[in-house]
């Protein structure tokens, strides 16, 4: 697959499309991939602290943005591009006698509760009829069913817990807005901070253009039975 943008043909011309976590080195190249598309009327981007100001820790900031964003046009795309592994004195598990309560709580606070409380407030707002996404990044790591090393214990966990938060919000969804889709995308291994300490040799590194072109592409062919899934950054289907 090629670096190229992505038309993102099947969603309608116009409208708002959103990246948060803009200053990451994904959502930095989503944002310009997006931009380059041409496809919509505005692309804004969230940090945080900026103009567009969303800190996933506090609800009211998301609340904020979202009311903020919809006042510009149709919400017709949401890439949710946040995530941790490492940081903040953390490292991702080896064993069970690294479990530390407080690297948890960091992990799902930001790996599953700031992007579920992101789908409370932009999915009621995306539009009854047309295509619309909200896809949010989580990791391979996070499947259940492909767990055959073990370790990195709060991530995967934060990450599954992501998983069933999509899959339950796309069926709430569906009754409202059945052309609109929430979906869990696994961007593959990207040579950003987030991952590249881990990246093995011989693995399989994707530059973040080379990313964003990939998760715009994937974007692009899902359609509304999709919805509630989770996909790599071909556009397979992970198992849960």
């Amino acid at each position: 697959m090629s670096d190229s943008t992505s038309a993102l043909d099947s969603i309608p011309r116009g409208g708002i499309a959103l990246v948060i976590g803009a200053s990451g080195g994904i959502g930095a190249a989503v944002e310009t991939a997006l931009a380059d598309s041409g496809r919509f009327a505005q692309v804004l981007g969230t940090r945080r602290s900026g103009p567009l100001r969303l800190d996933l820790t506090d609800e009211a900031s998301i609340a904020s943005a979202m009311a903020e964003v919809c006042t510009r046009g149709d919400l017709r795309l949401v890439i949710d591009a946040t995530g941790v592994l490492h940081g903040d004195g953390f490292t991702p598990e080896k064993s069970l006698r690294e479990l530390d309560a407080a690297h948890l709580a960091h992990a799902y606070a930001i790996n599953a509760i700031g992007p579920a409380l992101l789908m409370k407030h932009v999915l009621p707002r995306l539009p009854r009829s047309g295509k619309s996404v909200f896809a949010t990044l989580s990791a391979r790591v996070g499947s259940i069913g492909d767990n055959r090393l073990g370790g990195w214990y709060a991530y995967r966990a934060s990450k599954a817990a992501l998983n069933q938060l999509v899959r339950t919000a796309a069926i709430e969804l569906r009754r409202r807005a059945p052309d609109a889709l929430c979906v869990a995308l696994h961007p593959g291994t990207v040579d950003t901070g987030l991952s590249s300490p881990f990246a093995k040799t011989g693995l399989d590194v994707h530059a973040p253009r080379e990313a964003a072109a990939h998760l715009l592409d994937v974007i692009d062919r899902i359609e509304p039975r999709d919805s509630g899934g989770f996909f790599d950054w071909r556009g397979d289907p992970i198992a849960w």
